[in-house]
């Protein structure tokens, strides 16, 4: 069963053993010249340096700065033509060193224009395996999209240069804006509002067959400015579709007008209710802030019977918010609105959840409840959420999209009101997903157009988390680092810090791997208490502040006080993956020099020795020395494992060499197990090994990453105990993100794989099939009579 080294150990090297034991018990190679790589190199080569705006510790600097952007809009949407109309009253702060000679904002809709990078740049579809849907829309006229700009000008009405560059607009100034300066200036727009049946993205318009009505839900849909910041000064890197949206704080009054029988959910706090909402609605508000459970605000029935009805004229919504990186509202005759209060360290929010009957019953009953939860669990982890409302729409994307305080998401039921499980949970986990990004990005300002990690990957661990606290065994898709490894042997797979639009598979990087990454920090590597705490230190630094990795790796550096350049460097900086295999286990025991202990040790061993088939078929040989027994001598009698006086004389003479010290080292019962690992995916892990022995015992042994700091190639670990070792186990707990679990025991296990019989499938030809198929004489002739 083990790998056991017949060879004693000689008591010379007893010292070196307890040195081996003082070291952790660790063997390992020196790194050499043919073995070059540092996994433990710090990451300060590669980091930023260090400055006033971004310190060393990962915090913001003393004279960190950004800038701050407030707009006054007035939006309206055309129910018949499904058009958007727009005008905008930016007020830029320059908060920033520089003097800046033009501003650059966002013209995010004009992905969809026929000419942009993002249609032209689009690459085949998979003909093997092409839906219908996709089908129909690459038959389809291109579509009118994109933003039509009718004018920019200053605050006096003047006329301002611009210049369009596909997704961006620059503004040019006709004074330079001063350090500690503000701008005032106006744009004015229109677009074509996207079908999200044939172009399925972030925003667009629902339309609903059955009863001829329209669900909008709008984001994107003005020009914003784009982010001037310390790391990258203007962030005007185009939009594709893929990497997301970088962008400043600021105050919001957004005017909505829009049919007067639609309900209208929005960012921010609505601020003319007695405009716009009924009495009957104003009453059950008010009672949603005394309620344990969601109130119905605009019943089913009520929303039914608006379908049926027409507008009779417009009215005009007016929300305010307050430090926000964005805006976005929906806007429906069918909305279902449902709310309940939420407290938490005195400060209230409304949670609310707006959505058509199509998305009951499951919208009814867990969306409200899960922005609740969500709100719970991220402000233990983080921060207090700081927002007035909490929304979940439901409509237009096939996932869910974020935006400050309102979150637009999928999933409902089948038209016959039943649900799959898979559909119920997604629905949970989105909505704990869209409304986490409340927290990061809305508020921990990170830059999405460059790391779609910071705030995903960071998200989508935070959801793992609370999915974990909605119920036991939830069924979270990621989260479980064993969730992760068929993508870490992938030929896909990409460092974590790759560019958001040129991420291959941006679900398994930026989301699954950064997530997984960051559990087995908070599990494995930190452990829950120093994690959280870090985490937390993260959160509260960088709130309302645009982070970068950087900082974010400092920080829980910092906090922790924990060296985790390793770790950075392997899981987020390169394609390596876990797998650590037991190599070999060899079994070492202390030589005495007492023959009177040793020499009975040998005789048992020899014993034990397998007889070999030549001396079992020769046991029925007539052997020589039977005929002629005076060939027998003293050999013949003797047994070299008899102890002699000798032997004991010699063993003296030994002992009065020995110091007090020394004799107790030679103390008998001690197993000494060398255990030889290999680092066969490169990545370097902690250990985790569980040790089974054979009276039913075991042992649980953490050894940190550290192992490998000196040879990241292979390492041996001793084990010294009395017991006799049954089984180890490399990670038993699934812990690692390990690839291949088979190299992980020792000894080692059979791999289970189950299989299925199958029937031979008959085959037919072509006659048979005619004539299966062929209708009946009565049949074909009926018409004829």
């Amino acid at each position: 069963m083990w790998g056991r080294d017949t060879a004693r150990i000689n008591p010379m090297v007893k010292k070196y053993l307890a040195a081996a034991v003082l070291a952790g018990g660790v063997v390992a190679l020196a790194q050499s010249k043919h073995s070059p790589i540092d996994k433990f190199r710090q990451m300060e080569e590669v980091f930023p340096t260090p400055n006033e705006y971004r310190n060393a510790s990962g915090a913001p600097g003393h004279k960190y700065w950004q800038q701050k952007a407030d707009y006054k809009i007035k939006v309206e949407i055309d129910d018949a033509t499904q058009k958007l109309t727009g005008s905008e009253t930016v007020t830029y702060h320059n908060n920033s060193p520089d003097t800046l000679t033009y501003l650059w904002l966002q013209l995010d809709q004009n992905i969809w224009d026929p000419n942009s990078d993002a249609i032209t740049t689009r690459t085949a579809p998979n003909f093997r395996q092409l839906p219908f849907r996709s089908a129909a829309a690459l038959l389809r006229d291109p579509f009118p999209g994109g933003y039509n700009i009718q004018s920019v000008t200053d605050a006096t009405g003047g006329k301002l240069p611009y210049t369009i560059v596909k997704t961006m607009m620059r503004v040019d100034l006709k004074d330079p804006l001063l350090p500690g300066g503000k701008f005032v200036f106006n744009v004015s727009w229109d677009y074509n509002i996207t079908n999200s049946k044939w172009l399925p993205g972030r925003t667009g318009y629902e339309f609903f067959q059955k009863d001829g009505n329209y669900l909008y839900a709008m984001a994107q849909w003005f020009p914003r400015l784009a982010a001037y910041y310390d790391v990258y000064g203007w962030q005007h890197k185009q939009f594709l579709g893929q990497g997301e949206f970088t962008l400043e704080f600021g105050d919001y009054q957004v005017e909505i007008t829009v049919p007067n029988d639609h309900v209208v959910a929005a960012t921010g706090v609505l601020q003319n209710p007695q405009q716009v909402l009924t009495a009957k609605w104003r009453e059950r508000l008010e009672q949603a802030k005394k309620a344990t459970k969601p109130v119905m605000i605009v019943t089913e029935a009520e929303a039914i019977e608006a379908e049926k009805g027409k507008p009779t004229g417009k009215k005009t919504w007016i929300f305010h918010a307050q430090n926000v990186r964005d805006f976005a509202f929906a806007s429906s005759r069918k909305f279902i609105w449902d709310a309940q209060l939420h407290t938490a360290g005195g400060h209230n929010t409304m949670a609310m959840s707006f959505y058509p009957k199509e998305g009951n019953p499951l919208w009814e009953k867990y969306s409200t409840q899960a922005v609740i939860h969500t709100l719970n669990t991220y402000s233990r982890y983080s921060f207090l959420y700081p927002y007035p409302t909490a929304i979940s729409v439901n409509g237009v994307v096939n996932g869910g999209m974020e935006y400050p305080m309102i979150c637009f998401n999928g999933p409902r039921p089948l038209e016959d009101k039943t649900y799959s499980s898979r559909t119920k949970y997604g629905l949970i986990s989105v909505v704990i997903h869209e409304v986490g990004h409340n927290y990061f990005p809305m508020v921990v300002n990170s830059d999405e157009r460059q790391w779609t990690w910071l705030d995903e990957g960071i998200n989508s661990f935070l959801q793992y988390l609370s999915e974990q606290e909605w119920e036991e065994k939830y069924p979270s898709r990621r989260g479980e680092p064993r969730s992760i490894t068929e993508y870490m042997t992938s030929d896909i797979q990409e460092p974590i810090m790759t560019n958001s639009e040129t991420i291959i598979n941006l679900g398994s990087n930026a989301y699954h791997k950064a997530e997984v990454g960051l559990n087995i920090l908070r599990e494995t590597i930190l452990g829950r208490e120093l994690f959280d705490f870090a985490f937390r230190e993260y959160s509260r630094r960088w709130k309302f502040k645009r982070p970068t990795p950087s900082d974010f790796f400092r920080t829980m550096e910092d906090a922790s006080g924990v060296d985790l350049d390793w770790f950075w460097r392997g899981w987020f900086y390169t394609t390596e993956h876990t797998d650590i295999s037991l190599e070999s286990v060899k079994l070492y025991s202390l030589d005495t020099r007492n023959p009177e202990v040793e020499k009975p040790i040998s005789k048992a061993r020899k014993n034990e020795e397998p007889v070999s088939i030549s001396e079992q078929r020769n046991k029925t040989l007539h052997r020589r020395i039977q005929d002629y027994p005076e060939l027998a001598d003293f050999y013949n009698k003797f047994d070299e494992y008899a102890v002699t006086e000798k032997d004991r004389a010699e063993y003296k003479k030994f002992l009065d060499t020995l110091e007090a010290d020394e004799k107790a080292a030679l103390v008998q019962g001690f197993n000494f197990y060398v255990m030889d690992f290999k680092n066969v995916g490169g990545l370097v892990m902690p250990l985790i090994l569980q040790i089974e022995y054979t009276d039913g015992t075991s042992d649980l042994q953490r050894i940190p990453a550290e192992i490998w700091r000196k040879n990241n190639v292979a390492v041996s670990k001793l084990h010294v105990t009395r017991k006799e070792i049954k089984q180890i186990t490399v990670d038993p707990f699934l812990e690692t993100a390990d690839t291949d679990l088979t190299n992980n025991h020792f000894p080692r296990k059979p791999v289970k794989s189950p299989f299925q019989l199958f029937k031979d499938r008959k085959e037919t030809n072509p006659m048979q099939d005619l004539k299966d198929h062929a209708k009946p004489l009565s049949d074909s002739t009926s018409g004829a009579q």
